[in-house]
């Protein structure tokens, strides 16, 4: 029997995988199919050809006029970004964003952490002048007070201590860092007795 009549096999190559017909398409069929195939391939590879012809023509037009790849790169970001700013959802999320910033959520949660800094500034401005009080203290303390719990070396050390150049740096910190949180909270120099500390 003819391979033509049952259909079961294909001299062309490619014409099936496996080498079988598909369902309901005769050889001449499938023979056609595969010449437009072939057509078609050739056609791409000759596409691509061109393609890759006018890409190195275009290349060198931008060399000539002095395009560098990173002025187009430069070009290509501006405008993209040009046509995000113009699409919807982006003048769709800036009109949220607006709205947003306009709430009374937005509003309160902006003034609480206000307040959180403002309370901040003031628990460091309180510590400053605890720690500069004490280092005050300490060198209050008389050299030779005989019920006292300094030994007499440490007694001696603290003047030293306290003129060294590295407390003067932490001092001159304190009172900087003191200063500016004073300022940004509208308040001016605080006296270590001052109530208006959180703790």
């Amino acid at each position: 029997m003819d391979s033509s009549e049952h259909g079961s096999s294909v001299t062309s190559p490619g014409v099936a995988i496996g080498g079988t017909l598909p369902p309901g398409l005769t050889e001449e069929e499938a023979e056609e199919i595969q010449v437009e195939l072939t057509k078609v391939d050739d056609e791409i590879q000759t596409l691509r050809q061109v393609l890759v012809a006018k890409e190195r023509h275009a290349a060198e037009l931008k060399r000539r006029l002095g395009i560098s790849p990173l002025s187009e790169i430069k070009q290509n970001i501006n405008k993209g970004w040009h046509d995000v700013q113009c699409s919807n959802a982006y003048l769709s999320a800036s009109a949220t964003l607006e709205d947003i910033g306009r709430s009374d959520a937005y509003k309160r949660t902006q003034e609480t952490l206000s307040q959180a800094g403002q309370m901040t500034s003031a628990a460091f401005s309180t510590m400053g002048s605890a720690i500069r009080n004490r280092f005050g203290e300490m060198r209050a303390l008389p050299y030779s007070n005989p019920g006292s719990n300094f030994s007499m070396r440490h007694s001696l050390s603290m003047p030293a201590m306290r003129n060294s150049p590295s407390f003067k740096s932490f001092e001159d910190k304190v009172d900087n860092m003191k200063k500016v949180m004073g300022r940004s909270n509208g308040e001016g120099d605080h006296s270590p007795t001052s109530n208006n500390a959180p703790f």
